[in-house]
C-alpha cells in the first residue's frame, strides 16, 4: 500500500498513525492542488485533499478511515473494538466537532492563511476559535485531572486525533499552558517518536514559512 501525504495536520495525523502502527506502507509526499497535478489526484479522492491510502481495491481517504485501516491491518488495539469502541467513537466525535475545531479556526488564520497568502487574518474568527478552545479545553482538563488517556490506560487513535492541531501550536498560539492536564496529556504524546516525528527519514518538504514567524529550533 501507498500512503499519499504531506506536512498538513490530518496528513501528519495518518502518517503518524502509520509510523506508530510500523504499517506495512510507502510513503509518499503529494501536492494535489499543485498546477497539473489534480488529473492524477481526482480518481483517488475527489476532494483533492490528503491523505490517501492507495493498495489493492479502492482507494481510501479521510484520515479516520485510513487509521481505522492501518490498525485493523496490524490487529492493533489503537483504533479500539469491542467494549470500548463506543468511548473512543465518543471522543472522536465529540474532539472533531468541539476541540479539534476550535483549534482548526484559530490555526487556519494565524498559520494556513499567511502561509498560503489567502489574506489577512479575521481576528473575530481569532476570538470565536479561542472561546470554542477554552470551552473544549476545560472539559478535556477535568477528564485528564487524574492523568490516562481518553480511552482506558493506554494511547488510542482517539489521543492522536484530538491532538492533530497542537503540533502547529507555535503558529496558532492557544493558551495550551492554562490547562496543565490537558498540557501534561499533551507531553505524554510528544514522548512518543511515532508523534513527534512522523515525517523522520521521509522526503518531506517544510511547510512555507509563516511571514515574520521564526521556525521553532
Amino acid at each position: 500500500m501507498k500512503l499519499f501525504f504531506s506536512r498538513n495536520p490530518n496528513p501528519r495525523l495518518a502518517v503518524a498513525v502509520a509510523r506508530y502502527l510500523d504499517a506495512d506502507v510507502e510513503f509518499e509526499y503529494a501536492s494535489p492542488f499543485a498546477p497539473g497535478q489534480a488529473k492524477r489526484y481526482r480518481p483517488l479522492n475527489p476532494n483533492l485533499s490528503l491523505p490517501i491510502l492507495v493498495g489493492s481495491g479502492k482507494s481510501l481517504w479521510e484520515a479516520d478511515a485510513i487509521a481505522c485501516r492501518l490498525s485493523r491491518d496490524a490487529r492493533s488495539d489503537f483504533w479500539r473494538t469491542g467494549d470500548d469502541q463506543p468511548e473512543m467513537i465518543r471522543w472522536l466525535s465529540w474532539g472533531k466537532e468541539n476541540f479539534a475545531r476550535a483549534c482548526d479556526m484559530v490555526h487556519f488564520e494565524r498559520g494556513t492563511k499567511q502561509r498560503y497568502g489567502l489574506g489577512p487574518i479575521d481576528q473575530g474568527r481569532v476570538e470565536e476559535g479561542l472561546r470554542r478552545f477554552r470551552t473544549a479545553a476545560a472539559i478535556l482538563e477535568a477528564e485528564f485531572s487524574e492523568g490516562g488517556w481518553l480511552v482506558g490506560d493506554s494511547v488510542s487513535y482517539a489521543d492522536f486525533r484530538m491532538a492533530a492541531f497542537l503540533p502547529f501550536n507555535d503558529v496558532a498560539g492557544l493558551p495550551l499552558e492554562d490547562y496543565p492536564s490537558v498540557g501534561r496529556w499533551y507531553r505524554r504524546l510528544e514522548a512518543i517518536d511515532a508523534w513527534r516525528d512522523p515525517f523522520e527519514g521521509l522526503n518531506a518538504p517544510e511547510l512555507p514559512p509563516v511571514p515574520g514567524h521564526a521556525r521553532p529550533a
